[in-house]
């Protein structure tokens, strides 16, 4: 998956930069540890670099002067502020590009000293052409630094990305971390890298895909300098989460925890520098998108959509017309082995309707039936008690499979046909009730839309591992489904935090997706509306010690649903800060025994937020894709300018529920 650079608002004038200092070979060797430069050093570490695996990487301890980079780090505690940003991809602190350093003023450049020595020493040509040697990479660029200090307390983490952008062509992180309290591996933290596979299609072309475990873990150290050079396709890792200590006494005695490091990259040579070449960075991005794009990897992910149309696998009496709108007696007991009577009258099918119509999107607490939901936790508390290899080909021995590539997401899931037992509760629900005409019946009373196909899965979220990235959609809306069968608390969403149900529905049981504001959910027609706020922190920069001030624990799980630029370019809507969240649409966390609904549009993207280790257990749900019917042109529109997609007019069809005598039984 690509990431984009980000890109300078429009209508900011640029910073006026002084010209950066051009050291001397003498003098940026002094800023380094001595002996660094010594061909024997040199050689050594390029040896390591061509022999390192999974893919070439270096490591390199006490790489600065120490007393320079003890200078560093005062100087960074005591004047630069961290904002704190959380996406899809990752939560951390940062700081402001410290390419804008000759932008300052002299009374504050007056207090970075140390630092604009060391950001200059680092893209000094001495030390470029050092790490030319051991990467093999070509000439980089003194011109153009590209560095930022980030700050990771604990919960904060960087999922899988291959740094892929623009004209990057080495990235690296240098280690600020305490010299005087050394950090431990068990605190997490550790860069880690991705082993990648050749996978053949069935076109016969070969397409490079990263397996799912990392295969080397680097954890922090002072003035450590880990690199590699930025390779499409190849060169995946992340930043493992840092890890939350078990009490406040233990966490000052850690010093906090505090994981901060400059990290950056060297790119090709600009105009004017030696080794520029006319095109080449242009070359280079094509290139980078061709080489992610070949062999068709999206042809590797698992889980792979399987859409099964209607009729062709009604899992109980298939007899039926398959669009009947209408229930018998055997199907309301069906369906009442399943799902709790109350959501069966028709005044609440209808009520949900009138909510789902005017918003797009609904949750349903306690939408199981008691004795099913108890069957259910049962069966998901024994899950989480048995004990869980990390390798995931053990896993997938067994009727659970890890969803992969890492840099879209990772987690377990089931699908219909797997070997699970067939009296297993998640199977029901996966392979007898969500495909089943009865439930497709009730789906349709209650969304007012005619299901052309369905498409289901168990997930289990494991806390310390699993997430999805935000994916778009694209073509026409569908209904999205998720019944939350998490058994553990603290996920935000306990009784209580829920908003005041819609006017829509008059039954206390519904409510809107613990929105914050009333909104068109994950429709493009409520754009407007959507300004919800997620359960991300807000905050403006902070100086390093006060951004591990005692905070409430969030432990992510949540699934989002958030609106992508209008310009539709790629995945522009994920990298905006914490403190930006007009574009989330509509968000529900991790809950027990509680169904959303979601109309979602073409373009609306989603995701589900990293599970921390700090969870009391893992976020488990059943998520379906239903596609629906688009409603054919009708020159009567509905009162706001546009015919909504898939919502069946009152004319075409009226309610066709259950008679009084069926109803009366209904409990």
């Amino acid at each position: 998956m690509k990431r984009k650079a980000d890109v300078p608002a429009e209508g900011k004038k640029p910073i006026k930069k002084r010209s950066k200092n051009s050291l001397d070979d003498g003098e940026a060797k002094t800023r380094f540890r001595k002996g660094l430069f010594d061909k024997p050093v040199l050689d050594k570490h390029t040896s390591e670099y061509a022999s390192s695996t999974p893919y070439k990487h270096s490591i390199i301890s006490g790489l600065v002067d120490d007393s320079l980079l003890r200078k560093v780090r005062t100087e960074v505690k005591a004047n630069v502020s961290f904002t704190p940003k959380e996406t899809d991809i990752y939560k951390i602190h940062q700081s402001g590009d410290l390419a804008n350093l000759d932008g300052l003023d002299d009374d504050a450049l007056a207090k970075l000293p140390s630092l604009l020595a060391l950001r200059d020493a680092l893209y000094s040509k001495t030390f470029r052409e050092y790490v030319s040697h051991i990467t093999g990479c070509g000439p980089l660029s003194g011109r153009k630094t590209d560095m930022a200090i980030n700050v990771y307390t604990p919960g904060c983490y960087l999922l899988c990305h291959d740094d892929v952008i623009g004209s990057r062509k080495v990235s690296y992180i240098l280690y600020l971390t305490d010299p005087d309290t050394p950090w431990k591996p068990e605190w997490g933290g550790a860069l880690r890298l991705f082993p990648v596979t050749d996978q053949v299609g069935e076109d016969g072309e070969v397409a490079k895909t990263p397996l799912p475990d990392p295969v080397k873990v680097i954890p922090p150290a002072w003035n450590q300098l880990s690199f590699f050079a930025v390779q499409p396709g190849e060169s995946f890792h992340d930043v493992e989460e840092v890890y939350h200590a078990s009490s406040k006494e233990e966490l000052e005695k850690n010093g906090g925890r505090i994981r901060m490091a400059i990290s950056g990259w060297f790119h090709i040579p600009q105009i004017g520098e030696e080794g520029w070449v006319e095109g080449a960075e242009e070359k280079a991005a094509r290139n980078s998108g061709l080489m992610q794009l070949q062999g068709n990897p999206d042809q590797h992910d698992r889980p792979q959509a399987n859409p099964v149309p209607v009729g062709s696998s009604d899992s109980s009496d298939s007899s039926q017309e398959s669009n009947d709108a209408s229930f018998t007696e055997g199907d309301l007991e069906f369906l009442l082995k399943y799902l709790a009577p109350t959501y069966l009258t028709p005044d609440t099918i209808d009520n949900v309707a009138e909510h789902f119509e005017e918003e797009f999107s609904i949750t349903l607490p306690d939408i199981l039936h008691p004795k099913f939901a108890a069957r259910v936790r049962k069966y998901v508390e024994a899950q989480e008690a048995k004990a869980l290899s990390d390798d995931s080909n053990k896993i997938e021995k067994g009727a659970w499979k890890v969803a992969r590539p890492p840099h879209k997401h990772h987690y377990l899931y089931l699908q219909p046909g797997a070997e699970e037992p067939k009296d297993s509760p998640l199977t029901e629900l996966i392979e007898v009730l969500l495909p089943s005409r009865q439930f497709r019946i009730w789906l349709q009373m209650a969304t007012r839309s005619v299901v052309e196909s369905h498409d289901v899965i168990a997930r289990r979220f494991r806390r310390g591992k699993d997430y999805t990235l935000a994916t778009g959609h694209e073509g026409k809306s569908r209904l999205e489904l998720n019944i939350g069968i998490t058994p553990t608390e603290g996920w935000g969403d306990e009784a209580g935090d829920d908003e005041d149900v819609d006017d829509a529905s008059s039954d206390e049981s519904l409510d809107d997706g613990r929105s914050k504001k009333k909104k068109k959910a994950a429709n493009g027609k409520g754009k407007d509306k959507a300004k919800e706020t997620s359960a991300k922190s807000k905050g403006k920069g902070k100086p390093v010690d006060k951004v591990v001030e005692k905070e409430v624990v969030e432990v992510g799980g949540h699934e989002v649903y958030m609106a992508g630029d209008d310009d539709n370019d790629e995945d522009a809507a994920i990298y905006k800060s914490s403190a930006d969240e007009d574009n989330i649409l509509f968000h529900q966390a991790a809950s027990w025994n509680k169904m959303t609904l979601v109309l979602r549009d073409s373009g609306t993207l989603r995701f589900v937020k990293y599970v921390s280790s700090s969870a009391k257990g893992d976020r488990w749900d059943v998520s379906g894709t239903f596609d629906i019917e688009e409603q054919d042109d009708d020159p009567e529109e509905d009162g706001k300018g546009e015919v909504a997609v898939g919502v069946l007019d009152d004319s075409e069809e009226e309610f066709r529920g259950f008679s009084p005598s069926e109803d009366s039984d209904s409990d």
